[in-house]
């Protein structure tokens, strides 16, 4: 499950439901921090080519609706703060719905004793995104850190049928007329695939699956990640890409009508 191509089947395109035949209507965006509540916690885009693509594929025509773009949230250090969750705020975010919805809740986690992002996929999934651009010849660095819970031992991750994932983040290169022709890399924690396994998305070869993570290894802890985006993306793509458009976080099990819980804590990017 993945971007801009991704929507078509499986999602609700700005709160309208799509048709199987990729078909989407639109009627303005969701606030993602209207679903979003706080709480303590007891200790917990998107989806496929077809639906990550067609959701980014709708993200470029929801886009151009802007008049003004969201001012680059740049510490004094030149990081760029994409997700600031700690802070419990989802604000510049939005969300898609593909087959059910994930839940999203701010709660604060015992482990690190501060706020973070709790997804919890019910045989739902839906994510949230965030239109930015990142200029990666100056903050070619992607951070983050998630904890899983659970994984999904007995799925096919290679197939349809299988493409569901506990943890989810995906980058997004808008590109042709409303994003036809739009790439993402999606960083996952796989449940069959070894970390370090790149394979193409079911739904499209416009996607790009990475395992930064497998299995039960770290399973119920705290992960971080430092990427060379830039890079990754030059090994996926097989060309240098120097900006990105979107960011996007997703928990899903719908296709194997399973369930999950994860934890993202903050996004950023930076220049080492």
């Amino acid at each position: 499950m993945s971007l801009f191509q991704m929507f078509a089947r499986h999602c609700r395109v700005f709160g309208s439901h799509c048709a199987s035949d990729g078909f989407e209507k639109q009627c303005g965006f969701p606030d993602a921090d209207s679903h979003i509540t706080t709480k303590e916690s007891s200790g917990q885009w998107l989806k496929r080519p077809d639906v990550l693509a067609q959701a980014l594929k709708g993200l470029g025509v929801a886009l151009s609706l802007f008049v003004v773009s969201p001012a680059m949230p740049q510490s004094a250090n030149g990081d760029i703060h994409v997700g600031r969750f700690s802070q419990g705020s989802l604000s510049s975010w939005s969300s898609r719905s593909f087959n059910g919805e994930t839940k999203y809740e701010f709660v604060k986690d015992p482990d690190l004793g501060s706020t973070v992002l709790a997804a919890t996929a019910d045989a739902g999934a839906s994510g949230r995104y965030r239109k930015i651009k990142i200029d990666l010849t100056k903050t070619p660095f992607m951070n983050w850190s998630w904890k899983v819970t659970q994984i999904f031992p007995d799925v096919d991750e290679n197939v349809k049928s299988g493409d569901d994932f506990p943890a989810r983040i995906y980058v997004v290169i808008e590109r042709g007329l409303l994003g036809t022709r739009s790439l993402a890399l999606n960083y996952v924690w796989a449940s069959r695939h070894r970390v370090g396994s790149e394979w193409p998305s079911p739904y499209t070869t416009q996607v790009l699956l990475m395992a930064t993570d497998s299995g039960t290894q770290g399973l119920g802890s705290w992960v971080r990640h430092k990427r060379n985006l830039r890079e990754d993306l030059k090994g996926a793509f097989r060309e240098d890409i120097t900006e990105i458009d979107a960011v996007a976080i997703m928990t899903d099990a719908d296709d194997h009508k399973g369930r999950a819980q994860t934890y993202y804590g903050d996004i950023w990017f930076s220049a080492e």
